[in-house]
This record gives C-alpha cells, structure tokens and sequence, in this order.
C-alpha cells in the first residue's frame, strides 16, 4: 500500500506501528453493516408472493421492485467510494446505514407498489454508500497480516445473509407479515450506527479536487449496463429500450475511461487495470459472481418447482454452503498467508467449479444428500477463493483509493451477478423451452411454474427444467474454470523484499581504518 496522505486519521497500521486495539470490534461493526445489506435482499425472494397478492402488484411492478434497488445501488457504486475517500468513510457509511433505515421503515409500511419501489431505491442509495465504505475501513484498520483474517470474516457474514436470508424471511413472513422483512433492518441498521460511532475511526483520502464529471458519467453508464443486462433477455436485442441502454451504457462507460486517464484527479486510478493482480483478481471475481448469479436464480426454481419445498425449506437447503464456506474461510485465509492469493484462488475456484458440476447431474427425483454435497464443496471452494481473491484485488489499491477501490470489487461483483442472472436465465429458459413437448401452450413453455398447474404437463415440465438446470449449471462450472485459469495466467504474488544481510561498513578512504572518518 502507498500513500502516506490516505492515513490521516485512519489507524492505519503497518510494518513495526501499534495497531488498533479495537480493530476486532470494529470488525463487528463492518459485518454488521454488511450483513444488513446482503440479509435484505435475499428476503426479498421469499416476500414477493405475499408482495404481489397484498399489494395487488403486477409483473412489471414486482419487476420493479425488485430491480429499483439493484439500478440504484449498482449505479452509484463508484460515486460512493469516492466520496468516502473524499469526505470520510466512517462519515459516508453512516449517512448510508441512516437512510438504510428509514427507507426499510417506508418500506415496510408501502401501501402501494410505489410506494414500496420509492423506497427500494432509497435503500439503493444507502446500500451503495454502505458498502464500499465497509471494505475500504477495513483495509485501512487491519495491517497486512491481518487483513486475509478479516476480509475472511466479512466474506463470511455475506455467505451467511446470502444463505440465511430466505430462511429469516421465510420464518418472519409464516408469524407476522410481509413488510418484517424489511423491519427487521432498522434494529441492525441503529446497532450498527451506534458502535460505529463509539468504536470507529474516521479515515480519508487526501484532499483533491472532486471529478464531478468522472461521478455523472459513471453514475450513468453503471445504471445504464446493469439496465441494458435486465432488460436483454425480456425483450431482446431489438428492443427499442434495451437499444437506448446499450448506447447509453458503451457511451457513457467509454467517456469515463477517457475522461479518467486526461484528467489531472480522477475518481478511479486507471493506473489500477495496468495491475496484473488487480486485473486478475477483479476478472476472476467476475466469472465467479457471474456463476453464483445464476445459481441462486436456477436452485432456488428447482428446490421449490421441481423438488416441492417450502420457502424456508428452500432456504434452509443452502446450509451447507453456509456452514462449509464459515469453516473454510479461516482456513482459506491462514493458508493464504503461506502460499499466497493466486494459488489460493486458483485451487478454490476449482473446487467450487467441481460443486457446480455435481449440480448438473441433479435429475427430478434425487433427495437432498447429492445438493448437500455440492453445497458443502462449493462452500469449501468459497471459502478458500473469495478472501484470497478480494485481498488480491484490495492489496493492489493504494490507500488513498480505498473507498473507490472497495466499490471497484463491489462494482465487478454485482455487474458479474447482473449477467450471470441475465445470460444463464436466458439459457435455462431457452433449454426448457426446447425440451417442452411441441403441443404446449406458450405461457407453460416459458414457465416451469405456469406447467405445473396442468397435471398432464407436471411431469415434462419437471424434466425439462432439470435438463436446463443441467445446462445451466455446465456453463457455470465452465466459467469458474476459466476464473481459474486467468487466476493463474494473470496474478502473481507480491513478494517481500529481501532483508539484506548486515556487512561491515567500508574503511572511509580519507581516514585510516578503524578510525571515524
């Protein structure tokens, strides 16, 4: 790390300083906020039905809802973290986790889908001035030593608000009513505030002129992508709107490159993407969330269509991955530090690429010991590639860039998820579609969950979706394996300098040996 300017006020330690006794609870304090996050909006897979029937929202308003958070929060990433970097990261995080809250208040009571969208993308603006915030305090706190450790236990609490969230909702939603689901953030969210402000130090960039222009292209091209990958697989490249998002996106994201490398203080460091561990890690990430994506979009279809569990069974069937992913995080990151991040998130994305293909041998039939197993792999392989692979891409960020560098990792992941629930849902759609018999009505075609209200196409429907889910699940283990590979090719370990040996000072030539010149 560089940048003696990005230290004031942090805490920051390194080589030989004292570190900051209360780093562990501030730890807590950054899984907290996370876990707020990532618990909301899986939820949010379980709450639609209720949504939808209480709400009277159609199609298009669950759409909404759903995708207003992923826009905004999506869109503003790299704004956010600049900012942090500009104005404090303890300072932004907090504005974030406040408005995290009072929208999940608004939320929660929305007597109409409008309401509940305007809210959703409030929670948009607090999740992206949460998140990047997280990362970035914690790169600052914890010295190299440590960080593996740390990353390693935030990773770990995302694992589990990604696995535990449906299960949470599930259960709120069976006792109370729909809009639990988005209660419960506001005792997380004040908790959270609370020790963030006692415990935590402020931490900021240097003081430099702020890239406006950087911000209001990224903002629009960001927002434009994520749209343009949403809008791709419903109505297709010729769409008139999906046409206006491609433009805008290529348009937009091109300018802020350009702009970037003239102008004299940029938001991002382009100098970062010349990084072969920064490249490597980001792209490896990318293949890996792009894979993850469609796992959840496809399982979750499968467990509750095919298998026939319940919105807490299906949760619940995740487990594994939870459980396996927490152990094989410490390990991950103690291993780490021996043979380093390449090796590491090579060998873990394998192995999370072999729980992918024991996914596509699934059939209609099987009970869960063959989903346990590949849960419980995938978990192994997590555990040992993620925190390797963010403290790869975090390693190579200068502290003066932390909160951007933090929303540049936030940015590839969730633009990796975004295409990975857009190309792979468009896979397993096509492969159902085309394993449908010819006689069935468009609308069962097109949804395993339309089929399954005609007794006579249950069985076809089931099969069909299992043989996409096959399909699907190949692709993914493909794509893990070249996250592999380019882990391998592209990132290469910082190595320590060398402690040179200590050797006799040379006799001074205008004195006589042994005597101080």
């Amino acid at each position: 790390m560089s940048g003696t300017a990005g230290n004031t006020g942090t805490g920051v330690t390194g080589e030989g300083a004292r570190r900051d006794p209360r780093r562990w609870l501030i730890l807590i304090v950054l899984c907290l906020s996370t876990l707020v996050l990532v618990v909301d909006n899986m939820v949010l897979t379980v709450a639609i039905p209720p949504i939808a029937e209480d709400l009277d929202a159609g199609a298009e308003a669950i759409q909404w809802i759903i995708e207003s958070y992923i826009l905004v929060f999506a869109g503003l990433l790299l704004t956010a973290g600049s900012l942090s970097d500009r104005f404090g990261r303890r300072r932004v995080m907090i504005i974030g986790l406040v408005l995290f809250g009072i929208a999940s208040l608004l939320a929660a009571h929305a007597e109409s889908p409008a309401q509940l969208i305007a809210g959703r993308a409030v929670m948009g603006i607090g999740g992206a001035l949460v998140m990047p915030s997280t990362l970035s305090i914690l790169i600052t706190v914890f010295d190299e030593e440590e960080r593996r450790k740390a990353i390693s236990a935030w990773g770990a609490v995302a694992v589990v608000g990604l696995v535990g969230g449906p299960a949470v909702g599930g259960i709120l939603i069976a006792h109370y009513w729909w809009g639990a689901v988005f209660l419960m953030n506001v005792p997380i969210a004040l908790l959270a505030i609370a020790a963030a402000l006692i415990l935590m130090p402020e931490s900021k960039g240097p003081r430099r002129k702020a890239d406006l222009a950087g911000m209001g292209l990224s903002v629009t091209g960001m927002t434009a992508l994520i749209w343009t990958i949403i809008a791709l697989p419903k109505d297709g490249l010729a769409a008139p709107s999906t046409l206006v998002g491609l433009t805008l996106a290529v348009g937009g994201l091109t300018a802020f490159v350009v702009h970037e490398v003239r102008t004299a203080h940029p938001m991002v460091p382009m100098a970062l993407f010349r990084d072969r561990m920064f490249s490597g890690a980001g792209l490896s990430l990318v293949l890996l969330t792009f894979a993850n994506g469609g796992l959840m979009l496809v399982l979750t279809q499968y467990l509750q269509f095919v298998a026939g569990h319940s919105p807490t069974g299906t949760g619940l069937a995740f487990t594994p991955l939870a459980v396996a992913g927490l152990l094989f995080n410490g390990l991950g990151a103690t291993l780490g530090n021996r043979i380093g991040n390449r090796i590491m998130t090579a060998v873990g994305l394998a192995v999370i690429a072999v729980g992918f293909a024991i996914l596509a041998t699934l059939e209609a039939g099987d009970d869960l010991v063959p989903l346990g197993a590949a849960m419980t792999v995938m978990g192994i392989g997590s555990g040992l590639a993620m925190p390797a692979a963010t403290a790869a891409l975090m390693g190579a960020v200068p502290e003066e860039h932390a909160g951007v560098g933090s929303a540049l990792n936030d940015t590839v992941q969730q633009a990796g998820a975004a295409l990975g629930v857009a190309v792979l849902g468009a896979l397993l759609t096509s492969v159902y579609s085309g394993a449908m018999p010819a006689a069935t009505p468009d609308a069962a075609r097109h949804s395993v969950a339309a089929a399954l209200t005609d007794p006579a196409l249950a069985d076809a429907a089931r099969d069909a979706f299992t043989s996409a889910m096959s399909a699907t699940f190949t692709a993914a283990a493909a794509g893990v394996l070249a996250a592999a590979g380019l882990a391998l090719i592209l990132m290469r370990d910082r190595k320590a300098p060398a402690t040179p040996e200590p050797t006799e000072p040379e006799p001074s030539p205008a004195a006589p040996a042994g005597r101080a010149a």
